[in-house]
């Protein structure tokens, strides 16, 4: 069994009807469903800043391709896939 811990938090009425509505709609509890979507929204928003974190770091590191380069390549790709259409 996990281990958990308590947190209060302020919601806005008409939102803890609808997490109310939702839970008897699940047969969950109400704390089930809060501690669900906090735990989506944290996994989201930590994989959001891992990726810029990653990408300042290709930055630093000079693993990056110019604007310019970059179009080029699409050019190409989009002007093959005109001239070989599916």
């Amino acid at each position: 069994m996990t281990t958990s811990t308590t947190m209060t938090i302020r919601l806005d009425p008409q939102l803890k009807a609808k997490l109310g509505r939702l839970a008897d709609g699940t047969r969950r509890s109400r704390s089930f469903l809060a501690a669900e979507a906090v735990e989506t929204y944290v996994d989201r928003e930590l994989a959001i800043i891992e990726g810029i974190e990653r990408g300042l770091a290709d930055v630093e590191a000079g693993r990056t391709v110019s604007h310019e380069d970059a179009m080029a390549s699409l050019r190409q790709v989009i002007d093959a896939a005109a001239d070989n259409p599916a």
